[in-house]
């Protein structure tokens, strides 16, 4: 279970979220660990970042906390940074969508800038089927990216979308084959790179603060409809479900 960073030439860092048994979700640590990767590849030489998932099957599931859903302002400020959710970040990010994008997975893929995607990648937000409101940032990043309507459906619906839909919606750029997939991404990365370093990062700085703001600002109401949920007694029953592998009854 890692967070790895490898390089491609002098300008281009390709970010791996390693943890294949778990669908590539992230535990606490791997959380932490992408945050402070953040911060270095902020000051760093790279011009680009490029983001993937290990393997085949998914770009990451999100988070894996164990079963341990409790509320602290630390692990707050952790996923806010890991998920680059509240923060601006100065360089172009690239997904390369190797898979299943799903709960914190797509609130991740969400900070990035480009997005390509395999063919058999899926992606959504099953929180509310499971009684768990999304923190990662898609409340208020989903409408602005790829508009009312089809955000309303994803977050209230829970269901998974394929890449054709995906696609269709705005939610990610380009299907890619998968073998070409990596290859697409770093030539794209290449392109952005040979451009002017200065000019690049103004027009990132603007779009990303710009969305950041915003985030920002319904953040201490995001809290409190988290709290609120996780008060419910609808949420012992989700979480219990999702661990039990069953169908909720929310009666």
């Amino acid at each position: 279970m890692e967070i790895r960073v490898t390089e491609h030439g002098p300008h281009i860092a390709v970010v791996t979220i390693d943890n294949q048994p778990r669908r590539n979700a992230m535990t606490r640590n791997m959380i932490a660990d992408l945050a402070g990767l953040w911060d270095r590849l902020e000051t760093s030489a790279h011009r680009c970042v490029v983001i993937t998932g290990a393997g085949d099957k998914a770009f990451t599931s999100g988070a894996d906390l164990g079963g341990d859903l409790s509320a602290s302002a630390e692990l707050a400020a952790v996923i806010n940074r890991g998920l680059l959710k509240t923060s601006a970040f100065p360089k172009p990010i690239i997904a390369a969508v190797n898979g299943d994008s799903v709960a914190g997975g797509l609130e991740l893929m969400l900070a990035a800038d480009i997005r390509l995607s395999a063919p058999h990648a899926r992606f959504g937000l099953p929180e509310v089927k499971w009684s768990i409101y999304p923190f990662g940032g898609s409340t208020t990043k989903l409408v602005s990216q790829i508009g009312y309507v089809h955000a309303a459906e994803m977050l209230l619906g829970g269901d998974l979308i394929d890449a054709e839909e995906a696609a269709r919606i705005g939610l990610i750029n380009r299907i890619v084959p998968s073998s070409d997939l990596m290859n697409e991404t770093v030539r794209k990365a290449e392109l952005i790179a040979a451009n002017s370093p200065s000019a690049v990062q103004a027009v990132k700085q603007q779009i990303s603060e710009t969305l950041a703001e915003h985030v920002q600002s319904r953040e201490t109401v995001e809290q409190m409809l988290g709290d609120k949920v996780r008060a419910s007694p609808h949420f012992d029953e989700g979480v219990a479900a999702f661990l039990e592998k069953r169908k909720p009854d929310y009666s």
